[in-house]
Formats: C-alpha cells, sequence, structure tokens
C-alpha cells in the first residue's frame, strides 16, 4: 500500500496484509528515519528500511506482536545509532530474555545500544542493553508519569495508555508537530501581500521567537500598499493562522471492548487522521471476541462512530476466515466523512513447497 496522503510530516506505511501479524512502519519524511509499531513478522523488509527504525512501539509481547524483534536486531544490530523500544509490562524482561538467549562473544564495540522504556500505569522504567556488553541488560531506573507522551521530538509525539487484554496492552497514537501554516483568506481580512515578511514570521515562529520585536509587513494595495511595522508578532500569527488540526495516527491492537479500554480510547484517539485498529472477527463470532478481548466488526463500527478518523484501516483479522477475509469489509460501515482503506490478505511472501525448490543434486557438486 502506498502512503496515506493525510500527513505532513510522516509517511505511515501498512506492512502486513489483513491475515498477517499486524505491522506499520512510519517513515519521517524531513529525517528519512522511521518508526514502527508491533514487531510480528518482518522478514519481508529490506535490510535498508529496518535499519531506518529509530524506535519499535510494542502493543503487548504475544507472539505476532514481537516476534520479529529477533530478525531486527539481526540486521541491525551492527548499527552504532541506539534503538528505543516502548512496551507494556514486562517488556523489559522479554526483551532481555530473547536476547539473552543468543551468544554474543563476537561483540564489538560499536553495535547499538537498545533502551527499553517499560511502560507502567503511573511511571516508566527505563533498561539499557549494550550491544558493545553483549545485550546484557542493565536497569537505569524509574520515572513518574505525569502524562500519556511515551516519546517527543520536534517533528512528532508519541503517545499511549495502558489497556486491557488479559495482560497490559498500549495503544499509540501519534501526531505531527504543529506545521507553520497562513489562512490566504485571513490576509485579504488583514489587508495584508505575501512576502520576504512571511519568511521572517515563519522563521521566528520555527524558532520560538515571535515574542523578540516588531516586524515589518506588506500592506495590499487597497490599504495603501508598502510596508507597516507591527508590533505584535505573536497575535498576527494567531490572526492569521489557518485552522488545521495537526494530523495524527492512532494505532490500537488485542484490546476487549469493555467500558474501560473504550473510554481510555477515546481520551486518546478522538479525531485521528488515520485509525489503525484491530478487527479481529465479523458480528457473528462477537461471542468469540468476547471471550478473546478481541474486537469484532460491531465494536469497531460502533467505536469510529465516537472517534471520527478520516480514515480507518482494519487491520489483524482472524484466520479462522482465511477463505473469505473480505467479508470484513461488508460489515464496517463508517460514517460520512472516515474513509474505509482496504489490505491485501497477505504482504508477506508465501512460504515455499518442497516441489517448488530445486532438487539437490550431489552428482553437481565440484571436488
Amino acid at each position: 500500500m502506498t502512503a496515506l496522503r493525510l500527513f505532513h510530516t510522516v509517511e505511515p506505511y501498512p506492512c502486513s496484509g489483513l491475515l498477517d501479524d499486524p505491522l506499520l512502519l512510519v517513515r519521517v519524511r524531513p529525517t528519512g528515519r522511521s518508526l514502527l509499531f508491533d514487531c510480528g513478522q518482518l522478514h519481508h523488509l529490506a535490510k535498508r528500511t529496518l535499519r531506518s527504525i529509530d524506535a519499535v512501539f510494542v502493543s503487548h509481547a504475544h507472539m505476532d506482536h514481537l516476534m520479529g524483534f529477533d530478525h531486527l536486531v539481526r540486521h541491525t544490530h551492527v548499527s552504532p545509532r541506539p534503538l528505543h523500544v516502548y512496551g507494556p509490562p514486562p517488556i523489559a524482561t522479554r526483551i532481555a530474555n530473547k536476547l539473552a538467549g543468543y551468544d554474543w562473544n563476537l561483540a564489538e564495540a560499536w553495535w547499538r545500544t537498545i533502551f527499553v522504556h517499560e511502560v507502567h500505569k503511573e511511571s516508566t522504567e527505563h533498561h539499557r542493553l549494550a550491544g558493545a556488553d553483549g545485550f546484557r541488560a542493565e536497569y537505569l531506573g524509574s520515572k513518574p508519569r505525569d502524562s500519556a507522551v511515551l516519546h517527543a521530538d520536534p517533528l512528532l509525539t508519541v503517545e499511549g495508555v495502558l489497556c486491557d487484554h488479559g495482560l497490559p496492552v498500549l495503544a499509540f497514537r501519534l501526531t505531527e508537530a504543529e506545521i507553520f501554516t497562513i489562512d490566504p483568506e485571513a490576509l485579504v481580512r488583514e489587508g495584508l501581500q505575501p512576502g520576504a515578511w512571511l519568511r521572517e514570521l515563519k522563521g521566528r515562529w520555527k524558532n520560538g521567537e515571535l515574542e523578540t520585536g516588531p516586524l515589518e509587513v506588506l500592506r495590499s494595495a487597497g490599504r495603501g500598499g508598502g510596508t507597516e511595522t507591527i508590533d505584535d508578532a505573536a497575535a498576527l500569527y494567531r490572526r492569521l493562522r489557518a485552522d488545521r488540526p495537526a494530523a495524527s495516527i492512532g494505532y490500537v491492537t488485542d484490546i476487549g471492548a469493555d467500558d474501560g479500554n473504550l473510554r481510555r480510547l477515546r481520551a486518546l484517539l478522538t479525531g485521528v487522521s488515520l485509525l489503525c485498529c484491530e478487527c479481529t472477527f465479523l458480528a457473528g463470532d462477537e461471542a468469540k471476541a468476547r471471550a478473546s478481548r478481541h474486537l469484532c466488526t460491531t465494536d469497531v463500527n460502533r467505536l469510529v462512530e465516537e472517534l471520527r478518523p478520516r480514515a480507518l484501516l482494519p487491520m489483524h483479522l482472524s484466520k479462522a476466515y482465511i477463505r473469505r477475509p473480505f467479508a470484513l469489509y461488508d460489515e464496517l460501515a463508517p460514517p460520512a466523512g472516515t474513509r474505509l482503506l482496504r489490505l491485501p490478505d497477505y504482504a508477506t511472501p508465501r512460504p515455499k513447497l518442497l516441489t517448488e525448490l530445486p532438487p539437490f543434486d550431489p552428482a553437481g557438486i565440484s571436488r
């Protein structure tokens, strides 16, 4: 699937099919780096793609959401860049046990360090696993959580809330940083015309310097033309700014449709631009969804009606529907203004049968 054109800074790429392990890669366009949401099967991704990943946000440690971590380390452990992993408890133990299952006697000093951030309800525990030390786990301490923010940089923020799946599960929201936007109609109302002053205004905004002093603007011909000094550049930008909410991505998988989970999702995800949401069962199997703490199409329709995303990407359909996966789309009915996106049934390569492999011919081996 090509990147969705809802965003300014990021490009989301669903790297899995409807029946595959859920996997969402988000490329950060200005840096060329990436974030990964969940880490199931990813052997089909090129090494160049894997090496672009700076952070992995793991919903929980079930095998279909974490088994690809070994593959990720296999192809990126010699990178000098650190890798950050965020997940619910006991993600630090799970990652440490995975890496402790291998021998690292040939480790080099420049190998990457993995930082694991284990998210609890009221705190985050931080761990370091240095490649140069054979990825031996080291506890760095705990910090209180005073907000939902897990990761932030000048280009985006990732928030997470703990939900229930019979064990702690994280739901995520990625939000782009605010961008500099000017409403052309507001320029007309203010009697201004574009010019170099707008570049200066943008530079001040970018550097957090809107309050640093007066700004010379260019008046439109209907207002006499020429330049004029504006004392309050910050107030001017507030009047000129286009009303464009920052674009965002919601990522939800493996949660039960109980009141507590739905309340947390409403608080985190209302109004997201793109909602990537598990839809594991069809409506007729609602009892199975309840028993396994998953969502069915009835639940997703109700959730989307409340959250009102601009686009909905259902994922993580049960393999019980392997012969009719696209029946899912017949049962989903997003409200007006929400576009329903479709995945192929599989994005991962089909395993080969023995009959498709070249036969072994001992006679053809040179001596």
